[in-house]
């Protein structure tokens, strides 16, 4: 190498160093402006992470999966509601707030570390098919569960309209694994409805919190009262199996059935979390006779109409305790079409108690028959008799790599296996199970004064039990 050419090298070599030097210096302010350095320390080992595993995992792996696996799980270790949502779930999510989306119609969370049914959505292929509130999804079709993400659990449940789905579940008092195989659907969304109930008390079903659900209370309200001549003898209010849906809509129900008063608040880290909710002052309001059915499915902004018109003492509440969701989740939409679904705040009933974990007690407990197995069979569910796990139903498993035919035959023996009935089987049409917690919320209708002459003196112990306590 000639001197010149040394020389141009050496030229070109400092001032490369000096502009890094210079980059690297902006590059550290930036940093310390923006987080601490042990967030940088943590994200320098997430970084050899990353290089290490794309060097030596078993088969190639690009960046973009590990990245989105690493943001997923990071939102997954938070809570059982925080996700990060591709641009396709996304996309979903905003369809499904409107009412109308894909799939089989069940509302799922992370229980015990346990793919969970929080309720299954009326007139859906999963509440026709005799799914509960509480069910514990152990596979869908032949993928294990256990540690699946919630947004991985939904990815496999969507899918194209008429396609099959296999569900194997356990259920607490059922003594064997069980599958259900359902039909996917186009699900559409009527989450209001209405009729008068013999004796001349209205009653109003809500599904879901919807865009368009206090629209439908609303009307279901002016309808029922039309035909009691202009004013109800009584309403009765089911949120049975509803896993919530919109805070908004939540604080407008809330409202149709309030003279004034606070809804709702929430608490969080950020003061824009910190919101109150009212409902609003009327003129003409008509303070009937009310009652709210609830039961363990009856989750989030359903506990938040419940707990409102408890805490007021504007209705009485019937059922078993709910499921506890008292907590609020933010939206956040990424530059790539992406979103961050994050718990941002607690949400609080007018009297102060946070629902999370605990839910809403009812004031008078009933519990409704527990379903059978036969019930079960007459919705087309089937006992699974092949229970075992296998490496190839874990989440994530890599191919055998050099016979997938193979692998391909061993999971149609296994779809084929353990989970058929004879076809043509009938059985005889059963009696529809009686609906023991409406039996008792038309008593509590017809006994109005005597139930609120018994929680109002509930009410007074419980006052002088805390004052007692309080100047011990």
């Amino acid at each position: 190498m000639s001197v010149m050419k040394k020389n141009r090298w050496a030229i070109t070599l400092a001032v490369f160093l000096v502009v890094c030097f210079l980059g690297l210096e902006e590059v550290a302010v930036r940093r310390a402006q923006a987080l601490p350095n042990d967030t940088y320390h943590e994200l320098e080992t997430f970084a050899n992470v990353l290089a290490i595993v794309q060097k030596n995992y078993v088969e190639p792996v690009s960046t973009k999966r590990l990245v989105d696996g690493a943001i997923s799980g990071m939102l997954a270790s938070l809570d059982p509601h925080s996700a990060y949502l591709t641009p396709e779930l996304y996309r979903d999510l905003e369809v499904e707030t409107r009412g109308s989306f894909g799939g089989i119609g069940i509302e799922i969370t992370i229980k015990n570390g346990l793919l969970t049914v929080v309720a299954p959505i009326e007139d859906t292929p999963a509440s026709k098919a005799g799914i509960k509130a509480g069910d514990q999804i152990i596979k869908i079709n032949n993928e294990f569960t256990k540690d699946m993400t919630l947004t991985d659990a939904v990815k496999l449940m969507r899918g194209p309209s008429g396609s099959k789905l296999r569900l194997t579940l356990h259920r607490d008092g059922v003594p064997d694994l069980f599958s259900v195989t359902l039909t996917r659907a186009v699900i559409k969304i009527k989450s209001v409805k209405a009729k008068m109930l013999p004796g001349g008390y209205g009653y109003i079903r809500v599904s879901a919190f919807q865009e368009d659900t206090n629209s439908g209370v609303e009307k279901a309200i002016d309808k029922l009262t039309k035909e009691d001549h202009g004013h109800l003898k009584g309403l009765i209010l089911d949120l049975r199996d509803n896993p919530g849906g919109l805070l908004n809509q939540a604080v407008k129900v809330s409202n149709d059935f309030l003279d004034g008063g606070m809804v709702v608040y929430t608490l969080g880290r950020d003061p824009s979390q910190e919101q109150k909710y009212f409902a609003q002052r009327k003129t003409d309001f008509q303070d009937y006779p009310m009652v709210v059915l609830v039961n363990g499915g009856t989750a989030s902004a359903s506990e938040i109409v419940s707990g409102a018109l408890q805490d007021h003492r504007r209705a009485i509440i019937v059922g078993t305790q709910t499921f506890g969701k008292g907590s609020v989740q933010t939206i956040l939409p990424l530059d790539d079409h992406s979103a961050l679904r994050l718990t941002t705040a607690r949400y609080y009933t007018p009297n102060g108690r946070s629902i999370q974990a605990v839910g809403i007690t009812p004031d008078v407990e009933v519990q409704n028959p527990q379903p059978t197995l036969a019930s079960l069979e007459r919705h087309g569910a089937k006992i699974e008799t092949n229970p075992e796990i296998r490496e190839n139903e874990l989440p994530g498993h890599f191919n055998n790599g050099q016979n997938p035919k193979l692998e391909h035959r061993e999971q149609v023996q296994e779809e084929n296996q353990g989970t058929t009935l004879s076809k043509g089987k009938t059985t005889a049409k059963a009696k529809k199970p009686k609906d023991l917690q409406l039996e008792k919320a038309i008593d509590i209708l017809k006994h109005w004064k005597n139930y609120q002459l018994q929680l109002a003196q509930r009410d007074s112990s419980a006052s002088a039990s805390v004052a007692s306590s309080a100047t011990r």
